[in-house]
């Protein structure tokens, strides 16, 4: 590698370390088994994603003979060679380490069990539920000179089959079929109980299928059945510009996505040779091959994880979120945030109340408009719902649906639909950007005049991810704020020239600018030997410039403390480059979403909230958001909060100059910072 790149971290081999924390989680034997076989099914989902996007992306860039290499010193080429590898030794430790999980649940009365182990109760139950209900499902598919290879769906998956036709010899070559393991059918299956025995056993959908395989391929004999499983790129290409309706477009190009290049096959360990070589060549693949002991796709785990009745002593301890304090014993939230700014911290308090704030503006007569982002929503979910109803009472109601938001793409189009037929005025965003940043505006009449209600958040308007991620939400009438929050509607809706932002940082016109010169206040400090301190929580860092801009607050001698819990490509520790930088990740119970800024500025602190990492595409390529926090209090408890992290040596794990990770180890007594922030009941306070 180029020695001038050395002080970078590849950013790809840098989110297989945080694939790897997660890993980690299912290793510990300090979690509950239960906890563990989610992390396990997290690993699983993540490298899905990893592989449909990000290596498809590589792999685009070295069929096109792209030989450049990125500002961390790898072509793609290399970088292939190495994801490949990693990746590979990564799918071997998760299965060895599935097994060893598997074992212990066994010895808690936790059983997947293969067809051989059933006993004569167990298999007449399995044979009525494959002629009953999977049987009915299945579509055997030849593959012939008359019935060419079928289109295999993207993560989905199936069964090769050999056969060969009864009384023929042995040595006629083998003909080869497809069945798909039908995926809306649940891939555990329940098995009656043993006699005398409070066992929870289950089998595999896969086994039930392979054991009677026999009965979709009458006059043949099956020679061998294996699962396999392919990857292909699911990135979107879309051509924005030319694109007459974006929602048509997106549409169209989801229905493209069924037909991306393969990227990965997953096939089972011993798979017949024939069959094996049969797909490769079908498939066009040869590197990203491989072989699993064990079976295919461990994220049906997390819903197997969730379906075991009973063994809470399996689980983490239920957490209740709590409504926030401040509007705990008031029927007007408007009466409250008129009077203060309010803080919620999720998953510890509820996202009910924000739910309830929007119901609240739909039946407010004094409610004028309503307008909000949407990223990513949840299934069923209330705010979609009271948003309409707003609507429908004749309130302005304009809501931004980011259209492009990965993997959510087919659900926000169900939305958009939903609202523009309850009468919102629903927008895609901007040509070329996602519109990732999250707030709501609720404007209102009072008193003869106009006042405007804000909430900011870190993580997306969505009920579900809330009671999974940590996110914070800021609840403002601050007039600078609001009007800050209705000129960035009016440039995401209509036509507005530059704004000169009394409050916000806004991507992509200046969030990077405004950052800098915060950064560059903090080295200016240093400098003149004044107080100087950055603390910077967010989900990745990745951009170089911003990468470049604290290695020179650092060289200036600001302390630096970045926590970010997946990818990293800032390396501390390079003597008069980073050494005044430490990066701290936190992988636990909840994922780690919330992003936080913290800056000195010579003892005037100052505390921003954001819905922005600090990536290029974040940056230059998205609609985000960072707004400060003016409330003293509030900033205070923010920097508390900053500090559970900070204190965590439990679950924190810290960068090492060599890109590798190490828990966090110290004298002090054992702190878990998620556990912390759910055991103070006044963490707000907390010291």
């Amino acid at each position: 590698m180029n020695k001038q790149l050395s002080h970078y971290v590849n950013r790809d081999l840098s989110w297989m370390e945080f694939n790897r924390r997660v890993l980690q989680e299912a290793q510990d034997v300090n979690n509950p088994l239960l906890e563990r076989v989610k992390f396990l099914a997290i690993v699983s989902s993540n490298l899905d994603e990893f592989m449909s996007v990000r290596v498809a992306g590589i792999q685009d860039q070295i069929r096109a003979g792209y030989t450049r290499t990125d500002f961390t010193g790898y072509t793609p080429a290399g970088l292939w060679k190495r994801l490949i590898k990693r990746s590979t030794q990564m799918v071997h430790d998760q299965y060895k380490t599935y097994r060893e999980v598997f074992r212990a649940l066994g010895r808690e009365g936790i059983s997947l069990r293969s067809i051989d182990e059933l006993t004569i109760s167990q298999n007449k139950a399995v044979s009525e539920y494959f002629h009953e209900i999977v049987f009915p499902v299945l579509t055997p598919m030849a593959v012939d000179q008359s019935r060419p290879f079928p289109l295999l769906h993207t993560k989905e998956l199936y069964l090769s089959v050999l056969l060969s036709k009864t009384n023929e010899p042995e040595d006629e070559e083998p003909l080869f079929a497809i069945v798909q393991v039908p995926s809306i059918l649940p891939r555990f299956v329940p098995l009656p109980g043993r006699m005398n025995s409070k066992k929870t056993e289950f089998v595999l959908l896969e086994d039930i299928i392979e054991q009677y395989i026999d009965t979709m391929f009458n006059g043949y004999t099956p020679i061998a059945v294996h699962p396999f499983r392919l990857t292909r790129n699911a990135d979107l290409s879309l051509n924005e510009d030319d694109a007459e309706d974006l929602l048509a477009e997106i549409e169209k190009e989801l229905r493209r996505r069924r037909w991306g290049i393969p990227v990965r096959l997953e096939v089972d360990k011993g798979m017949h040779p024939y069959a094996l070589e049969l797909l490769k060549e079908e498939l066009e693949i040869e590197d990203n091959l491989i072989e699993i002991d064990g079976p295919l796709d461990l994220s049906f785990l997390m819903k197997f994880s969730l379906s075991i009745p009973g063994h809470d002593n399996l689980r983490y301890e239920r957490l209740d979120p709590v409504y926030p304090q401040e509007f705990e014993e008031t029927d007007d939230m408007f009466e409250v945030v008129r009077q203060r700014d309010v803080l919620m911290y999720h998953p510890y308090e509820s996202f009910e109340a924000v739910n309830d704030f929007v119901l609240q503006a739909a039946y407010d007569d004094d409610v004028l408009a309503i307008k909000m982002t949407l990223y990513r929503v949840s299934g069923h979910s209330a705010l979609v719902q009271a948003l309409a109803k707003a609507a429908e009472s004749g309130k302005q109601v304009t809501v931004v649906v980011e259209l492009k938001a990965r993997f959510d793409e087919e659900r926000n189009i169900a939305w958009a639909r939903q609202l523009e037929k309850a009468g919102c005025h629903v927008v895609y965003g901007l040509v070329g950007l996602k519109t990732h940043a999250k707030i709501m505006l609720v404007v209102r009449r009072e008193q003869g005049t106009l006042r405007r209600y804000v909430h900011v958040g870190t993580g997306n308007y969505n009920d579900s991810t809330a009671m999974l991620y940590t996110d914070i939400g800021l609840f403002t009438s601050h007039p600078i704020i609001g009007g800050d929050a209705s000129a960035l509607f009016n440039e995401v809706t209509g036509y507005s020239s530059p704004y000169d932002w009394k409050a916000f940082g806004v991507a992509p016109s200046d969030l990077k600018e405004k950052l800098f010169r915060l950064i560059d206040r903090e080295r200016d400090n240093a400098l003149a030997g004044k107080p100087a301190r950055i603390i910077a929580k967010m989900n990745s860092l990745s951009n170089q410039e911003m990468i470049d801009k604290l290695y020179e607050a650092s060289a200036a001698g600001v302390a630096i403390v970045l926590i970010v819990r997946g990818v990293c490509c800032l390396r501390p520790g390079v003597p008069g480059r980073s050494e005044n930088i430490r990066v701290i990740s936190i992988v636990d119970r909840f994922l780690e979403h919330a992003r936080v800024m913290y800056f000195n500025n010579g003892g005037d602190e100052e505390v921003y909230l954001s819905s922005a990492d600090w990536m290029t595409r974040n940056l230059t390529r998205r609609i985000e958001l960072m707004c400060p926090v003016f409330d003293p209090e509030l900033r205070k408890t923010l920097i508390n909060m900053l500090q559970l992290n900070l204190n965590d040596n439990v679950k924190a794990r810290e960068l090492q100059p060599n890109g590798s990770y190490a828990h966090v180890v110290n004298e002090l007594l054992p702190f878990r910072s998620q556990f912390a922030a759910r055991a103070i009941p006044q963490w707000k306070s907390y010291v």
